[in-house]
């Protein structure tokens, strides 16, 4: 058990999970717009989720305690680095203009993750990640390039009324999955951070998640291909992140976020293949 207890914490550690979790909602974006399931795209969105996120988790870590880092860290490392080059390979695989789209968010990434503002002006951390206020709004529109844009870019799909609201479908539902770990987190979090339960408070938070989630579901109405399946399954989608985002407070379990919240996206996928 313990062995497995490891294994699990590895998986949720080394950003396996939220890979697949991303890698999901571009799939779910692949049949929607039914353009097809390009493996070698997922394959490069799965290992770049990994490389990227260790990248911003553990940059830190890394840079300040490498001569003495935990044995999980260095297998993580290890792991990261294959992922690397796992990303390398699928990368000479995508098209050019693909692999600039994919420039633009890393640059982001890697400004979110990295000190280059002066600390006197801006506060203690000096990256994206430290502006007051900016955190949730950077990584949901990062993730909804990654997923909805790029992909249908790199079909030549184009970015017509349907993606528009598909687009703002996606950046809805990064930032209400994002909450129950800013609830999580605020006993942690610096104030300066001003997470929207920082500056709101719990409750209010969740009433408002749950006016995101209603807009979610009626901007289906707004496309021009309505099929009521997809409206169902981004109901029970809807529902299923708010009845966790509800539920979550100062004192989650351990899994709570990491796992479950997190993991939504890959039902998401398999709801929506179920329903090809």
């Amino acid at each position: 058990m313990q062995f497995l207890r490891r294994l699990f914490d590895f998986y949720i550690n080394s950003s396996i999970h939220v890979a697949l979790a991303v890698s999901g909602l571009v799939w779910v974006t692949l049949l929607n717009f039914n353009v097809g399931a390009d493996l070698d795209f997922i394959c490069f969105i799965f290992f770049a989720t990994i490389t990227s996120y260790n990248f911003v988790k553990y940059f830190g870590l890394a840079k300040f305690h490498h001569r003495s880092l935990a044995s999980w860290l260095k297998y993580i490392q290890i792991f990261s680095f294959l992922c690397f080059i796992g990303l390398c390979y699928y990368a000479s695989i995508l098209k050019t203009e693909t692999l600039f789209y994919f420039a633009g968010l890393g640059l982001i990434t890697f400004l979110y993750a990295i000190p280059f503002l002066p600390k006197r002006i801006f506060i203690k951390g000096g990256n994206l990640r430290a502006i007051s206020g900016l955190k949730i709004y950077v990584i949901a529109f990062v993730w909804t390039g990654a997923t909805v844009i790029i992909p249908l870019l790199n079909e030549d799909y184009s970015l017509d009324n349907d993606v528009l609201v598909e687009a703002v479908q996606r950046y809805l539902y990064v930032i209400i999955a994002i909450l129950p770990f800013e609830i999580r987190d605020m006993n942690y979090d610096s104030l300066k951070l001003g997470t929207i339960p920082q500056r709101i408070g719990i409750f209010k938070t969740k009433v408002i998640a749950v006016m995101l989630a209603v807009l979610m579901v009626l901007l289906e109405f707004f496309k021009d291909e309505f099929w009521i399946n997809k409206v169902i399954i981004l109901g029970i989608i809807c529902s299923l992140i708010l009845v966790l985002l509800i539920f979550s407070n100062l004192k989650q379990r351990e899994y709570y976020s990491g796992f479950w919240v997190e993991g939504i996206p890959i039902l998401w996928a398999i709801l929506v293949t179920a329903n090809y």
